[in-house]
Order: structure tokens, then C-alpha cells, then sequence
């Protein structure tokens, strides 16, 4: 090497002393195997229980299974059971490499258990990185996570996407309040009004686990005794779980529990909370931080510790059921927590669902009701107004409300608000003969006609088409007449009916959550009706054979259940209130809600439905897709001996324009839908019969069509 070189190359010999002791150090280290990210190739693994049990983030049936991978040693401390990782999925058995597999995607998962060998006899890949060393699974929602997987015919990884919320790594970072120290028993307030109410809450106070069926009497008292519930489990040092419909009534809650609590003692599950703030607040949970939980539908899997006690509230509102698979309801979810955690169970309602009278007729729960005496002192009068008074009273039949809801409303204006319920939202969304009431359809595709917003026209809901020129095939009439007038409308009628008092309305663009105490009009659609303050003066029910006449075997158990919720917040008889209904009165709802009887209700329709063989007392399961790809299922699916398939029949049409219920067919396809029935005990070997036909046809894979399966569905016809 010449000097020139020498003075100018980068070569070794030409480098300073402390160079060349950096590039010394640099080729000694070099000479141990490194391990590459996510592969760990020629990575030493631990010593000490060498292999992850992993639950990978698949949501398909044929892969509902652990899978095993190695652990390298550098990952050891952190790959503990609970924590999230990330692996390599999908190499095939060719792709090994020094006795390691490699290749395949990432993709995330929960590390479930650490073993000291694999009962797989191949090579094991290893585990590509622990994402966080925060342990988010328990053993305890695993086996919950797992029991809710099998009842639904589903995966447990799609279960645990329903479990665990998605990370946050800021709010992870952030350490969880010191907990604090149990709680005074609280005295047992207005519990007092119900037979066994005061000692329901002694019981939880003295560590015990009741398990009642709570007929709530009407008015604002609900949250503030069902708070005393959860203060009362806490005293006892455990913990409490509360679900609730939606954000208001969780708000409601909330504050009841602040301000018997104070702040800092109770977490807040939400999905508008936003990411971060829900994420921090179940860390707390889940470190033990707080023992006491209130949140919506996602609150059900919160991992409380040292559970005792699980409450629903309106467990028959449709929003207790949720929409992604397997699609679980929060009465079912809480039923499997009580049995595994051993814990109190509370299901509360100002209605009664059959599900609940099913639990009270069973003796799995205990009734938790009021007398006679304290419903009449706390319920509003309760008139109706059926077809026999609309005849009688042909102008008000004509303008859809009678002479007796003119006067409830101008009396009820005198002392406060006023609501009124309208079961559709928007202006007059379905059309009808004024004469006979005969549906008016199109006369090019059968579909329903509908006025526009302050028009004259009629257009078709399904093509789009006017029809100026319309009469009736029935009784060959001309006139149309509002066959489910919406809340716009009505707010518009009432408005010019009683100029000088304002009108607000509430549905879903719009959910007001409290209004004043001074005269105004308050249009609401079913489940938005804000609570006035002191209670309503007086409210009416409007339409209400549009409720009943769904056609679904849960119609009038709905209607009876919205009825009560919107009488509920009226005040009682005794300081003025009274609730008009517009509804035939023989009808057993409408009777129903004149006695204030919805629990009498659901005893006798779950009689009427163990009569029929239908659910709650039997389990049933809906298979939906096209025609032939149903039938193929059919014929595939293994059932029990003792199961009755119902059906196929043809599933309505989704048409562009309208918004797609979850489970219904794509836009424009053609279904048919199946329904399973089996006989109580012998639901968990239909859902493991349906779960095992639709994994081998996932595992199948190609171009098959799907099929839908859905354990419990709610609308059965």
C-alpha cells in the first residue's frame, strides 16, 4: 500500500488507536449471533418455559384454536400470560431455517399461557415482538371470553375484539390511581318502596350475592337506587358492574353514584369517550384502581376484580345487543358472569321482558316489586282512545288526534311540559287510503308510497316514482291519508295548534337529554324522550297500532316496553299527570299499560310462548344467505336429534337508498332465511353443530357464498 494511501484511504492500519480499538470491539461482538427483528434467527430462546401458547387475532372458526411459538430470551420477562404480541402467521412447514420456521405475516395476538414444551412435534417460530408488557387478559375473562365464544357459535378472537379495547400507548404510560379504601354502607333510601328491597341491599352490603329481577316503579328514582346498590357492594369490599342502554341513562347513573361517592371511585366505560380516556379508564379496572364500573353495551366484559354484583338496565332495549360477531346480548353476557364469578345479579326495568319473567318463573331470581299501593301512588292515569272513539269523532280522526289528547295537551300546557311520542321520525313517512286504511303501494313495484317534506306528492319508497293519479284497489277511494305521521309533522301540527308555546323535538339527529320545567311541547320518537325536570304534565302515545302491528313476535312486548318508558317520566296521578294512548283498549298491552301490569304481561306471554315452543323457552338460531347456498348448509350441518328447522322463506330485499340493518342482505341480493329451534338443554349442542359447519366451510375457503349464523335472533317474525 503506497503512503499516499495510507494517508488518505479508509483502511484499518491507516485509522487512530481509538478507531481501531472501536473496530476491534465492533468484530468481537460481531462473532455472537445477533438476533434480527421479528425473525430472532439463531436467537437463544428461555430458559425457563420455552413456549408461548398464543391466541392470534383471526376471527375465523376453523382457526378458533391456540397456536404454540418459541420464546426468545431477550423477550423472556415480557412475554408474560395476558400481554399482546405479535407473530408470524401463515409460513408453511418447508419455509425452516436452523430448526426455526420463519416467514408468514405479522399479525397481532394474546399470549395466553407459558408451557415448557409444545405438543406440536414441529418447529416452533418464534414470537416476533411483545407489543407491551401491560397484561390485558386475565384467566378470569379468557374463560368468559370463551363461554360467550361457545353459547354464540362463534370465535374467541372475535370475542376478545368485543373484550379488550384496542391499545393506547400514552394512556398506558400513565400510572392508575392508588385504590381507595371501601366504602360505608349506604342506608337502603327509596328501596324501601319494594318488597325485599331493603334487604336486597343489606345483602350485597353484608357480602352476600342476590340474584332479583327489579320491576322499578315510575319516576327519576331509578338511578339513585340503583346506584345504593353499587355503593352497597362496594362497602362489602368487592366489586360492581353496571350496563346501561345508552349515554344518558349512563350519565344519570354517574352522577348518582358521585354524589353518594364522591369522585375517583367508579370508571366511566363509554364509546364516546373518545380512545384514549376509555383505554385509561379500563386500565384503572384492570389494575385493580376501581372496583366499580357504569358504561354502555362494551362495559359488559370489564375485567372488575372480585366481582359482586352485575346490573343491567332496559335489558329489552335493542341496543343491548350488539351488532358485531358473534353478536352477544349484555343480559346473556352478565347471566355467564354471575354464574362463573358466583356473584349478586341485578336486571332492572320500568317494563318487564319475558327473558326476565322466565328468570323469575325459573327461581334463578327472586322478584323484586312493588305493591299495589306504591304503583298507584307513583303512576300517572293512564286513558286511551281506540277506533270506537275515533269514529265518533270524525274531525279529530281526520286530524290523527282526538278531542280527548286536544284537551290532555291544553291541559297539561297549564301546569308544564307536555310530551308526545311518535313512533316514526321525519314528516309523514307511509301513506294510506282514508276510507278503508289500505297500505297505498305503487302501482309499478308494490312498494309504499310516501309524502315529501310539505308537498302535495306521493312518491314510491322503493323506485322512486310519483303517483298523482292514485286510488285504492280496495275500496276504489281517492284520498290519502298519514298512515305513520313522522315527528316532524307532528311537531309542525302542534305548533300551529298552540302558537305560543314552543315545540322542541327529539330523535336521531337531534336527542335532547333534559327540558325545563315551563309549558312547551316536546315531540319525541320512541327511546329519545328527554326527562323534565319534576316530570311531565301530561303526555301522549300516538299511533300506537303502528307499535303493534310489527310483524314480529316481540311486537307488543316493544310497544308495552316504549309505552312504559315514556308514562314512566310523567308525574303521578296524584299531582296531575295522565297519559292519553291512541290505541284499541282491548288489546293486551294497551291494558297492560293501564293497570301499570307489564310484569303480569310477560308471565303471560312466556306462557303463551312455552305453549307455542317458542324462545325464551326454546333456542333458536337463524341461517341466512342466498337460496342454495342455505340449503347446501342445511343438508351439511350436523343437528341435534331433537332440533326442527323452519323454513327456508324468503328474506325482504335491501334497496339502495334505505339504510341497511346489521345482518340483512347486500343491496339488491336476493336471501332466504332458516330458523333452527331446539328444546331447553340442547342449545349448546346446536351451537356447537353450527359452529362446526361453518368452520369447515371457512376452511374450505374458494369462492363459496357466505352464510350468516346468528344464535338468539332477535327478530324472528
Amino acid at each position: 500500500m503506497s503512503s499516499e494511501n495510507g494517508s488518505t484511504g479508509g483502511g484499518a492500519e491507516g485509522a487512530p488507536p481509538e478507531q481501531l480499538a472501536l473496530i476491534r470491539e465492533s468484530v468481537r461482538k460481531a462473532q455472537v449471533p445477533r438476533a434480527k427483528p421479528r425473525t430472532w434467527r439463531g436467537a437463544a430462546l428461555a430458559e425457563a418455559l420455552p413456549v408461548a401458547r398464543v391466541l392470534v387475532d383471526k376471527g375465523v372458526l376453523h382457526l378458533d384454536r391456540y397456536f404454540d411459538y418459541a420464546v426468545p430470551a431477550e423477550l423472556d420477562a415480557d412475554a408474560q400470560p395476558g400481554v399482546r404480541v405479535r407473530v408470524r402467521f401463515g409460513a408453511g412447514r418447508h419455509r425452516v431455517r436452523d430448526g426455526r420456521r420463519e416467514g408468514g405475516g405479522l399479525i397481532g395476538g394474546f399470549l395466553v399461557e407459558r408451557l415448557a414444551e409444545s405438543d406440536y412435534s414441529g418447529p416452533l417460530a418464534a414470537l416476533a415482538q411483545v407489543v407491551s408488557p401491560e397484561p390485558v387478559l386475565s384467566e378470569e375473562l379468557l374463560q368468559l371470553a370463551r363461554a360467550v365464544a361457545d353459547r354464540y357459535a362463534g370465535s374467541l378472537a372475535d370475542v376478545l375484539q368485543l373484550a379488550v379495547p384496542p391499545r393506547n400507548a400514552r394512556a398506558e404510560q400513565r400510572p392508575s390511581p392508588a385504590p381507595l379504601p371501601p366504602p360505608g354502607a349506604p342506608d337502603t333510601g327509596s328501596w324501601g318502596r319494594y318488597e325485599h328491597g331493603a334487604a336486597f341491599v343489606e345483602s350485597l352490603a353484608a357480602g352476600g350475592a342476590p340474584r332479583a329481577v327489579w320491576n322499578a316503579l315510575p319516576g327519576p328514582d331509578w338511578s339513585d337506587e340503583l346506584a345504593r346498590a353499587v355503593v352497597a357492594t362496594l362497602a362489602s369490599g368487592r366489586g360492581a358492574l353496571v350496563v346501561l342502554p345508552d349515554g344518558r341513562a349512563v350519565a344519570r347513573v354517574d352522577a348518582a353514584l358521585t354524589a353518594l361517592l364522591g369522585e375517583g371511585r367508579h370508571a366511566v366505560l363509554t364509546a364516546d369517550a373518545g380512545p384514549e380516556k376509555r383505554y385509561r379508564e379500563w386500565l384503572a379496572v384492570r389494575r385493580g384502581s376501581v372496583r366499580a364500573v357504569v358504561g354502555t353495551r362494551a362495559a359488559m366484559f370489564a375485567p372488575v376484580r372480585n366481582l359482586g354484583l352485575v346490573a343491567i338496565w332496559e335489558d329489552g332495549d335493542d341496543s343491548h345487543s350488539e351488532q358485531h360477531a358473534p353478536q352477544p346480548h349484555a343480559r346473556e353476557v352478565l347471566l355467564l358472569r354471575a354464574a362463573q364469578d358466583k356473584c349478586g345479579f341485578l336486571l332492572g326495568s320500568w317494563s318487564c321482558t319475558v327473558e326476565a319473567a322466565q328468570l323469575v318463573e325459573s327461581g334463578w331470581a327472586r322478584p323484586l316489586v312493588a305493591g299495589r299501593e306504591q304503583v298507584r301512588a307513583a303512576a300517572p292515569l293512564v286513558r286511551t282512545v281506540g277506533d270506537g272513539d275515533l269514529a265518533r269523532d270524525e274531525a279529530a280522526r281526520a286530524a290523527r288526534l282526538p278531542t280527548l289528547a286536544w284537551q290532555a295537551v291544553r291541559e297539561g300546557l297549564r301546569h308544564g311540559p307536555v310530551l308526545v311520542q311518535v313512533p316514526r321520525r321525519g314528516y309523514v313517512p307511509r301513506m294510506a287510503c282514508a276510507n278503508c286504511r289500505a297500505p297505498a303501494r305503487c302501482r309499478h313495484c308494490s312498494g309504499p308510497l310516501q309524502a315529501q317534506d310539505s308537498g302535495a306528492d306521493v312518491r314510491c319508497e322503493w323506485c322512486g316514482r310519483e303517483d298523482g293519479a292514485w286510488h285504492c284497489p280496495e275500496c276504489g277511494g281517492f284520498r290519502l291519508r298519514a298512515q305513520i305521521v313522522g315527528a316532524r309533522r307532528t311537531a309542525e301540527e302542534l305548533g300551529r295548534a298552540f302558537p305560543a308555546v314552543p315545540v322542541r323535538t327529539s330523535g336521531r339527529e337531534h336527542v335532547l337529554d333534559t327540558v325545563p320545567a315551563t309549558p312547551a311541547l316536546v315531540v319525541s320518537t320512541p327511546g329519545a324522550e328527554p326527562v323534565a325536570e319534576g316530570g311531565y304534565a301530561a303526555a301522549l302515545l300516538l299511533d300506537g297500532w303502528a307499535m303493534l302491528g310489527r310483524p314480529d313476535l316481540r311486537a307488543g312486548e316493544d310497544a308495552l316496553r316504549r309505552w312504559v318508558g315514556a308514562a314512566a317520566l310523567v308525574r303521578p296521578q296524584g299531582a296531575g299527570g295522565t297519559v292519553v294512548i291512541v290505541a284499541e283498549p282491548t288489546l293486551r298491552p294497551v291494558q297492560a299499560l293501564v293497570r301499570w301490569d307489564p310484569v303480569g304481561h310477560a308471565v303471560r306471554e312466556l306462557a303463551e310462548r312455552a305453549e307455542l315452543g317458542f324462545p325464551p323457552v326454546s333456542r333458536m338460531a337463524a341461517v341466512s344467505g342466498a337460496a342454495e347456498t342455505v340449503a347446501e348448509f342445511l343438508r351439511a350441518v350436523e343437528l341435534p336429534g331433537d332440533a326442527q328447522v323452519l323454513g327456508p322463506v324468503p328474506v325482504p330485499v335491501t334497496t339502495a337508498g334505505r339504510p341497511r340493518r346489521a345482518g340483512a342482505p347486500p343491496y339488491g341480493e336476493h336471501w332466504e332465511r332458516a330458523l333452527i329451534r331446539v328444546p331447553p338443554g340442547s342449545g349448546a349442542a346446536l351451537a356447537s353443530a353450527l359452529k362446526a359447519a361453518q368452520a369447515a366451510r371457512m376452511a374450505r375457503g374458494g369462492t363459496e357464498a357466505a352464510v350468516r349464523v346468528r344464535i338468539d335472533p332477535p327478530d324472528i317474525g
